[in-house]
């Protein structure tokens, strides 16, 4: 029975050595989660996408670029209403301020309409840092988002708790698998004392 014990703990190990890496992809590629990617616009609502085409090829993100260069954001419109309103994008440096929007510009689409439903913003970004992307839409821009994302500045955080999620289950498994290991070379000596006693 302690046999099987053991090798199901060897087979649980196993299993969490396969999948755990996996799992923390998944929630590492919260980029690609519908509700991470969502702009809320007053009453509307856009899907917001970025790509690093010259570096990630056709990978996704959302709100972390890993990278700098030559990047595409895209605002895709969910509402079909949004087709006849105007909408500007605007794409600032997070400075803590937005007293002069002009000043901390590093991109800027006019408001315009869109009847395509998708907005294409390219930008070059040379270097690492923290952006907002403020969307405006209506005649008189009555309602905007700000959505915050960086550029080559992947948070240590974020992926510190990535590997804990892999870690943590490893580490786990593997106690288990020591656990009834040590377990069961203690039984035999146990029994050998009995019956020498």
């Amino acid at each position: 029975m302690s046999r099987h014990i053991l090798i199901r703990a060897w087979v649980y190990c196993l299993f969490l050595l396969v999948a755990a890496p996996f799992t923390a992809l998944a929630q590492h590629g919260h980029e690609l989660a519908p509700d991470t990617c969502v702009l809320h616009i007053g009453p509307y609502k856009m899907y917001f996408h970025s790509y690093l085409p010259d570096t990630y090829y056709e990978r996704q993100f959302c709100q972390e670029l890993p990278g700098m260069g030559n990047a595409v954001l895209v605002f895709d419109y969910v509402e079909k209403e949004l087709r006849s309103l105007p909408v500007e994008v605007r794409i600032i440096s997070d400075t803590g301020s937005e007293d002069n929007l002009e000043a901390v510009t590093v991109a800027h689409l006019p408001a315009k309409v869109y009847p395509t439903g998708s907005i294409d913003v390219k930008h070059n970004f040379d270097k690492p840092g923290k952006f907002i992307g403020l969307v405006s839409v209506g005649d008189n821009g009555e309602h905007v988002s700000r959505l915050p994302f960086s550029v080559g500045e992947t948070g240590v955080m974020s992926h510190l708790s990535h590997y804990i999620m892999v870690i943590v289950p490893v580490v786990v498994g593997l106690a288990v698998v020591l656990f009834f290991s040590f377990r069961d070379r203690r039984k035999p000596s146990e029994a050998t004392r009995a019956a020498g006693g």
